[in-house]
């Protein structure tokens, strides 16, 4: 039981302290106003969980932005999606301000004194508003749908703002370590990419200066397709029955490159009929969708992992050595490689690399030795970048168990000293 009062966003409207705002009509903003650079859109897809998803942004030039400045985003605002993942939202704190709202979002601005937005947004996050929101916003609905009245029923728990203030700082703390993290992931990813392309593109690997060429590559290294590379097995669909409930990985919910993030978890009897595979050690694991660039990684790391995990049919597979694995995982993420699958993807309505389309993919494959140096150098990247994600993993999971704790009151912050994160610095709201 929340041992906090309560207040309603409806009671903050009425009081002048919140203001709703809904995204552009359809005749102001359509589709043909896009451009190809200029100011972001946050669209309903672009809204996460208290966070801004920035894949495929779309974006507006500056006439645009002036003609619609009444949906300019300011910092501690909240932005809704209004159809579809209702229970989403994101903060707009570092990142987002002077972004446009989307027509197809909502937006939540509390101007109020006795009110920390970000409190606001860690309570839009727990799993009982959540429940609530998709409740209400399901009702004798095919499609969730939000709208402003819906937001003005919002039940804030409502402790002393010195409260919320410490409350926010050490969720945000918590916060500010994932995204580090997150950042030295996508560092180390580019690091082992810049070495893939230094090595088997520019062609400058150990021992290069002495190397003998032919045809443009080195004498010992061939152009071949890969199912017919020795040392690299392709997996055939191997799932016919299991026991008890697994992880179910889907390509189109793949957040990370290990079996750490499962789309949802499966029985025999309920599985999707598309979960057809069971990753092996080492294995690595491609979308098999055109223009859908994600690549999974299975090493010792995740050796535990293995056999509570199932793959969607989206993907394919290959699985190797431990001493080939960095090389075959590098090779599979690599621009050419995607660009293989692409061109050799058939379909109709979705085209995508049948697997006498994944006969015809050639790669350029080293002699034994360079493939072995490559990963001496590599695995040791790749082992950081798996153990950072598990280390995120954890993170979020005790973010999860504060949260709820906290915003409760359950876990009591009276007369003790939070030093505030960065991030809270400039807060408006704080």
């Amino acid at each position: 039981m929340n041992r906090y009062p309560t207040i309603k966003i409806i009671d903050l409207v009425n009081s002048g302290e919140a203001n709703l705002q809904t995204g552009p009509f359809g005749t102001q903003l359509k589709a043909s106003d896009y451009v190809e650079d200029g100011t972001p859109v946050i669209n309903v897809r672009n809204v996460g969980f208290g966070d801004i998803r920035a894949e495929n942004l779309e974006y507006l030039d500056e006439p645009m932005v002036e003609k619609l400045s009444a949906h300019l985003l300011k910092k501690g605002d909240i932005v809704f999606g209004r159809k579809g993942a209702v229970e989403r939202h994101a903060f707009i704190g570092g990142i987002g301000e002077g972004w446009i709202q989307g027509s197809d979002c909502l937006r939540l601005r509390i101007s109020s004194e006795r009110i920390n937005n970000r409190f606001v947004s860690y309570y839009f996050k727990t799993q009982s508003h959540q429940d609530w929101m998709q409740a209400l916003c399901s009702f004798g609905a095919t499609m969730a749908s939000l709208n402003q009245d819906i937001v003005k029923l919002i039940t804030l728990p409502f402790p002393p703002k010195e409260i919320q203030d410490k409350v926010a700082a050490i969720l945000s703390s918590y916060d500010d370590l994932i995204e580090k993290n997150k950042s030295r992931i996508e560092l180390l990813e580019k690091m082992a990419e810049e070495i893939y392309r230094e090595w088997f593109v520019r062609f400058r690997f150990p021992g290069h200066q002495t190397a003998e060429f032919k045809k443009g590559i080195p004498n010992k290294w061939v152009v071949k397709k890969i199912v017919d590379v020795e040392g690299f097995r392709f997996i055939p669909r191997n799932l016919n029955d299991f026991d008890g409930i697994k992880n179910y990985y889907a390509t189109s919910e793949l957040q990370g490159i290990n079996l750490l993030n499962p789309t949802e978890k499966i029985t025999f009897s309920s599985k999707p009929s598309r979960a057809q595979y069971i990753p092996t050690l080492y294995s690595v694991w491609f979308a098999r969708m055109k223009n859908t660039y994600k690549v999974l990684g299975v090493n010792s790391i995740n050796k535990k992992l293995i056999v509570d995990a199932v793959l969607s049919s989206g993907f394919a597979g290959f699985d190797t050595e431990k001493k080939y694995f960095a090389f075959l995982y590098s090779t599979i993420k690599s621009s050419s490689f995607h660009d293989s699958i692409d061109m050799f993807s058939s379909g109709a309505t979705q085209e995508s690399l049948t697997n006498s389309g994944l006969q015809q993919v050639k790669i350029l494959l080293p002699d034994d030795t360079t493939m072995i140096a490559f990963g001496d150098v590599v695995n040791p990247i790749i082992d950081e970048i798996f153990q950072l994600q598990k280390f995120n993993k954890s993170l979020s999971a005790n973010t999860g168990l504060l949260l709820n704790r906290l915003i409760s009151g359950k876990l009591s912050l009276e007369g003790i000293n939070i030093k505030f994160p960065s991030t809270m610095q400039n807060d408006e709201a704080a």
